[in-house]
């Protein structure tokens, strides 16, 4: 595989460290996506982070100049809803955004900070210690907990952010609890229900992004092309790092999107 991509029918674009980093566009960004227009190839924005409501995504990626509808946008929190139909609860207490909870009680769901059947956590950055306290509270009485996606940091300009996974680790050193399930990219039902559903072959469709352990990993879950960009998170010397034939390996590297379909 190389940067041309000549066998690639749809790409699924990572946003955070990949698309952009905090309110700036990877330089190159929009010109790869022009690129992508004029070869035909479809594209998709794959977010795990929770924090933002598809409505909020869309706003912000007008905002950037790129253009995109809800269909284009996959993100961790239609997983967990997914998940959480799947697993048939419906009273929840919620560490999350209002953009989330939005989400959320459009899905069906109802916010029960008394009895709720399942603590769920989302990367929230609206956060307090009153939330913190109350759902570490209901994991003490034995109430499970599911998350969102397992990022330990959110890229930006000024350096790495804590995440869900951050969160999730202060809950386990505070309570003794896991998660009994984590949402979102490494999973591979993410990308393959859309693969699916446009009657693809994973092996002609290609994940960017710029994380390892859940980007990359995802890729070689789903059987799709794993392209590393270096624009976020990962580096050179975390790919070297790894372990022979460890799931986390990319495809390919490249500096940016702004390398791909060249």
């Amino acid at each position: 595989m190389d940067s041309s991509l000549v066998d690639i029918d749809a790409v699924f674009l990572d946003l955070d460290g990949t698309m952009y980093l905090g309110e700036d566009l990877i330089p190159g960004a929009l010109e790869f996506l022009n690129r992508c227009e004029s070869r035909d190839v479809a594209r998709f924005f794959l977010s795990n982070n929770s924090s933002r409501s598809v409505e909020q995504y869309l706003h912000k990626l007008s905002a950037l100049g790129i253009p995109a509808t809800a269909d284009d946008v996959l993100l961790s929190t239609h997983d967990l809803i997914s998940w959480l139909h799947g697993g048939g609860y419906n009273r929840i207490y919620l560490v999350g955004t209002e953009g989330m909870k939005q989400m959320l009680n459009d899905a069906g769901l109802t916010m029960d900070a008394e009895t709720p059947e399942i603590v769920v956590l989302g990367y929230d950055t609206e956060i307090t210690y009153e939330k913190i306290a109350t759902a570490s509270i209901h994991l003490h009485k034995g109430v499970p907990m599911v998350v969102s996606h397992p990022d330990v940091v959110c890229p930006t300009p000024d350096g790495g952010l804590p995440d869900t996974g951050a969160y999730m680790a202060m809950f386990e050193a505070a309570t003794g609890v896991s998660p009994i399930h984590v949402c979102g990219k490494p999973e591979p039902g993410m990308i393959l229900h859309k693969i699916k559903e446009l009657g693809l072959e994973p092996s002609r469709c290609a994940m960017v992004g710029d994380r390892l352990y859940t980007d990359m990993a995802m890729a070689t879950r789903a059987g799709v092309n794993g392209i590393l960009v270096l624009s976020g998170e990962a580096t050179m010397e975390d790919v070297d790092s790894l372990p022979e034939g460890a799931e986390q390996q990319p495809s390919m590297i490249v500096q940016s999107v702004d390398g791909l379909f060249r």
